[in-house]
């Protein structure tokens, strides 16, 4: 059997959702097997022997064990291979997508997956991957490279676990091999950086995110503004747990710079600081 990736049950799914092999009697079962593959349509199950592809419309559903993939239209590509038999080599789902399983949630207009390359390209509007602790969104694509186990999150990318926020025009996730559920070792943030915590506004052009640590370091015209205070220099760990910020040196030299703005004194009034009002003796 083919390995299916853990993370992203999006790709397990896309993987098994309509079978590897198909003959003309069955489209209910995948490649080697976790049990046979369930595909639900409100306008039916069409086979285009021509165009060689399966179309699955209306409130399309394809579901292997706790695995389930959901959209307006489900595609399957095929070609015959050395065997004979008819094998898929893309998918791709159309309109209200959506990935399912037990701990994994994925969104988005359009998704399509490349089985020969083992890439996902999800697309369209509401792009969203929920796993048992974070949350990523994107503007413009959510890909995920199989082999590498790893997604690259484009346009106005958000990662969100609890009250941490990083946001960047691309972020990238690096995936562990997490046994029930994907875990997310490592984002690398690159673009408009910005991570927030309850206290701190942290810019930057790139950074490095440790979701188990909470820890992120940025580099490159770093500001951290608390309130009325913002430090810059070229390098800063934040810490998403506690919620401090610190300016790291650089090695460039550099040195950090701060703004640190008093506080007016209460109750204090214009005219009795001017060196020229007598006021009341």
């Amino acid at each position: 059997m083919i390995r299916t990736p853990h993370i992203l049950t999006l790709i397990a799914l896309l993987w098994f959702a309509l079978p590897a092999t198909v003959n003309a009697q069955s489209l209910g079962f995948s490649r080697g097997g976790d049990g046979p593959i369930q595909i639900e349509a409100d306008d039916g199950i069409e086979w285009q022997r021509a165009n060689q592809l399966y179309v699955a419309r209306g409130n399309a559903r394809a579901r292997q064990g706790s695995v389930t993939v959901e959209g307006d239209e489900l595609i399957a590509f095929y070609r015959p291979n050395a065997a004979g038999e008819n094998e898929i080599y893309r998918i791709d789902a159309n309109g209200n997508v959506r990935i399912i399983s037990e701990n994994e949630v994925a969104q988005s207009d359009k998704a399509v997956y490349d089985i020969d390359e083992g890439v996902l390209v999800m697309t369209g509007d509401n792009i969203q991957l929920d796993t048992a602790e974070d949350t990523i969104t994107a503007r413009d694509s959510l890909e995920y490279y199989e082999t590498k186990q790893y997604a690259i999150a484009r346009g106005d990318a958000l990662a969100v676990r609890g009250d941490r926020r990083v946001r960047a025009d691309v972020l990238t996730a690096h995936f562990g091999d997490g046994i029930q559920q994907a875990t997310m070792k490592r984002i690398d943030a690159l673009g408009n950086v910005l991570v927030s915590t309850p206290t701190d506004i942290v810019r930057a052009e790139k950074g490095d995110y440790n979701p188990a640590s909470g820890i992120a370091t940025v580099t490159g015209s770093v500001k951290i503004t608390r309130g009325d205070t913002q430090l810059n220099g070229e390098r800063a760990e934040v810490n998403l747990e506690s919620g401090e910020s610190r300016l790291l040196s650089s090695p460039s030299g550099e040195r950090v710079r701060g703004l640190f703005l008093p506080k007016a004194k209460t109750g204090s009034n214009p005219s009795t600081s001017n060196p020229g009002s007598t006021g009341n003796q």
